[in-house]
């Protein structure tokens, strides 16, 4: 599986992606809480996205979670300056990388980290393609104009185990279905846990 990572300085912080996988659709999973860029590779998730990434289906990248990070150490809020750099230099480094100027990569993300992929969706619908938002830990409020996300591909999905909170995810999705926003809900029940091993068993069939 080809590896490939760049580093570089924003006006607010350095800067770290990593792609993994040689073609296919652009996919963008974010850490969970606060991890780094290559934490889904320590997790096993990238390998869990093995056979998907070498037949070419998709190109997994990731970045650092700094705003999370920010947020649980209790340093002044950085939401607005990763938000720009996602929309500007993550996104754009990602249509370089793919070679297609317009390409919309779908975000994932689960825990801390879905709602960092909601956030980023709901900020930017006509940038990236959707969302998949696993075991969200609070509810991402909705835009106040949200007619572009009826287009999007959106996924909520959930456990009902331990450390899972499924009315989070359950309140995201009856806000969107108030704007008749398309969403597909999926609650995989009491015997999935809030851990790696859920959204390792999860993500390839979700994608």
């Amino acid at each position: 599986m080809q590896k490939q990572a760049w580093t570089w300085t924003t006006p607010f912080f350095p800067a770290r992606l990593v792609r993994w996988g040689h073609f296919g659709a652009p996919v963008l999973i974010f850490p969970t809480a606060g991890g780094d860029y290559e934490e889904i590779e320590r997790f096993q998730l990238v390998a869990a996205l093995a056979p998907l990434i070498d037949q070419g289906r998709f190109k997994v990248y990731s970045v650092d979670g700094l705003n999370v990070r920010a947020r649980l150490s209790g340093t002044p809020n950085i939401d607005e300056a990763y938000d720009s750099y996602l929309c500007g230099d993550v996104l754009q480094r990602i249509r370089v990388d793919c070679q297609d100027p317009k390409i919309e990569p779908m975000l994932v993300g689960a825990s801390l980290g879905a709602q960092t992929a909601v956030d980023a969706l709901f900020r930017h619908p006509d940038a990236f393609r959707g969302v998949i938002a696993m075991s969200l830990r609070t509810t991402p409020m909705l835009p106040l104009s949200a007619e572009k996300l009826k287009s999007r591909a959106i996924t909520i999905a959930t456990g009902a185990g331990n450390y899972e909170d499924p009315n989070a995810s359950k309140r995201l999705v009856d806000a969107l279905g108030a704007k008749s926003i398309p969403c597909r809900f999926i609650n995989w029940g009491a015997e999935r846990d809030h851990t790696w091993a859920t959204w390792r068993d999860q993500l390839p069939g979700l994608l």
